[in-house]
């Protein structure tokens, strides 16, 4: 923790800082959501390999210094919870889907749900998870690739960083409405498509130099827009959907990549590329540090910022008490007169005060 300097900001940074980089968009934003939108019924789109992502799953949380890597999630596992308690309402069920060690789960307080169930692929992290006095837990081994619970059975379904490395996401969102009870609620974060953007920029441009072309290092995001599309067809309604940015300053690149692998994070692309030249690191470092990094001018240290952009989703089952939107047309302000809003509260004030009067 000593070596990195967290920082938070909450909208996007200018991403761009050499016109080279432009060349490199498409590349930098190429998502899980476009591959999804091209599956069909009968085919699955498989972008990950999941037996390569449990194994990396595995050794990070039997690794003795675990716990030096949880900063990332700590932070974003509150922040989930902290929305679960701005939600006004007890929870009698809720599951923890890819809880791992309990980044969410521990800042859950027992006012907010009676009962919990924590699911991971991996029986170690469910062993070492720690929730707080009040709490009915249930610990279950399950898969974020194949989701079951019985139907209408939950009030809350909980996922942080987990759902982004789920290769059938259409069908994970189906199977968690299916769970959920009408009215009941779904929260989780995600990594977004901006997350590294900084890191694969720099191997990118150091394997055009290097090696002449460029290979997938870092495993593909999802886009905001992608999520929203998803959560509609699985049949959310009242979707609430917006990004947080985490950046985090490191020394060099190869400090922010040995993290990297301890969270468990590590790319689990099936077309990933097993193999990064030596030469090629080190020419990724100099350009990330030529292009990002930073000097601290009272030490004269220099450091390189690393982005990580959370997606964070709330969608609620259908129920026929929820709220419906007004019918197309109904609204009795034109969004041409915004600019004019307040003289337009000002005459509806007036005129409900003088309805009181003649009454």
């Amino acid at each position: 923790m000593s070596l990195v300097n967290i920082v938070f900001r909450s909208r996007k940074s200018s991403l761009t800082k050499l016109r080279i980089l432009k060349n490199l968009k498409k590349a930098r934003h190429f998502s899980v959501g476009a591959l999804i939108h091209q599956k069909n019924d009968e085919h699955i789109m498989h972008v990950f390999d999941r037996n390569t992502k449990s194994l990396q799953r595995e050794r990070a949380a039997s690794a003795q210094d675990a716990n030096l890597y949880d900063y990332l999630k700590d932070e974003i596992g509150y922040r989930l919870a902290d929305r679960v308690f701005d939600i006004k309402r007890k929870f009698k069920l809720a599951a923890d889907i890819g809880c791992s060690r309990g980044y969410v789960s521990k800042h859950i307080s027992p006012k907010c749900i009676e009962e919990l169930i924590l699911c991971d692929m991996n029986r170690f992290n469910l062993d070492s998870v720690q929730v707080q006095e009040g709490i009915k837990v249930r610990k279950q081994v399950l898969d974020e690739e194949h989701i079951e619970f019985e139907p209408n059975s939950l009030d809350l379904v909980i996922s942080s960083l987990s759902l982004h490395w789920v290769n059938d996401l259409p069908n994970a969102f189906k199977q968690i409405l299916k769970s959920l009870k009408e009215d009941g609620v779904l929260l989780a974060a995600v990594f977004g498509g901006d997350t590294l953007y900084e890191l694969r920029s720099s191997l990118q441009l150091a394997e055009l130099e290097r090696r002449g072309g460029i290979s997938p290092h870092i495993s593909p995001f999802t886009e905001v827009r992608d999520i929203g599309n998803l959560l509609t067809r699985a049949g959310f309604t009242m979707l609430t959907i917006d990004t947080d940015e985490i950046v985090v300053n490191y020394p060099t690149l190869f400090e922010l990549m040995w993290d990297l692998k301890g969270m468990a994070e590590s790319n689990a692309a099936i077309n990933r590329s097993l193999h990064l030249h030596r030469e090629t690191q080190f020419a990724a470092a100099a350009i990330y540090q030529q292009l990002y990094g930073k000097t601290d001018p009272e030490t004269g240290k220099t450091t390189i910022p690393a982005t990580f952009q959370i997606i964070n989703m709330l969608g609620w089952k259908p129920h026929p008490k929820q709220p419906k939107p007004l019918e197309r047309g109904s609204g009795e302000v034109s969004l041409k007169d915004l600019y004019k809003l307040d003289e337009i509260i000002k005459e509806v004030k007036k005129i409900k005060n003088d309805d009181d009067q003649k009454n």
